[in-house]
């Protein structure tokens, strides 16, 4: 995939670090480590949590409790993650919640936002690799064209904020 030209650096325009919600318990890293990104370089914070809507599709009759319950749950999830980072960091980052395949949904967010420069993602501790969106990322047959950055599940917050 070809990245349309970033304008991050353009005038009237600031770098913007984009952090991808889930329910993994790895996730609060890469949204801690992305917020104190964004606070160090003076940048901005988009936080994304897409929604899998591949159950509501075969599950007729119920797909709309199913989209409900599941746009709630982003929600909560947003919320919460928006609050700490603004206690925290004191950013106010942009929240967007899609619905669709997280990597489809995250390439056409970037390809739209041209000042996002940054991704970042966090491993987890599975035994079976790095977890679902790192592996779905790296595992493309075809290169991400905006640089990734990949944090420990296991760092503390007071690491986080020395090496972001």
């Amino acid at each position: 995939m070809l990245l349309s030209e970033r304008s991050s650096r353009k005038q009237g325009h600031s770098r913007k670090i984009l952090a991808v919600l889930d329910s993994s318990p790895e996730c609060g890293r890469a949204v801690a480590y992305a917020a104190a990104q964004a606070k160090s370089t003076h940048g901005g914070l988009v936080l994304l949590y897409v929604i899998d809507n591949s159950d509501f599709r075969q599950m007729f009759g119920v797909e709309h409790v199913m989209r409900a319950e599941a746009t709630e749950h982003a929600g909560a999830a947003m919320a919460a993650a928006a609050a700490l980072v603004k206690s925290r960091y004191a950013i106010r980052p942009e929240k967007i919640i899609r619905e669709g395949a997280a990597i489809e949904e995250i390439t056409a967010l970037v390809e739209e936002d041209r000042d996002i420069a940054l991704l970042v993602l966090a491993a987890g501790t599975y035994h079976d690799g790095p977890g679902p969106l790192v592996q779905a990322l790296v595992g493309r047959n075809k290169a991400f064209a905006l640089p990734v950055t990949v944090i420990p599940a296991n760092l503390s917050d007071a690491t986080i904020d020395e090496i972001a």
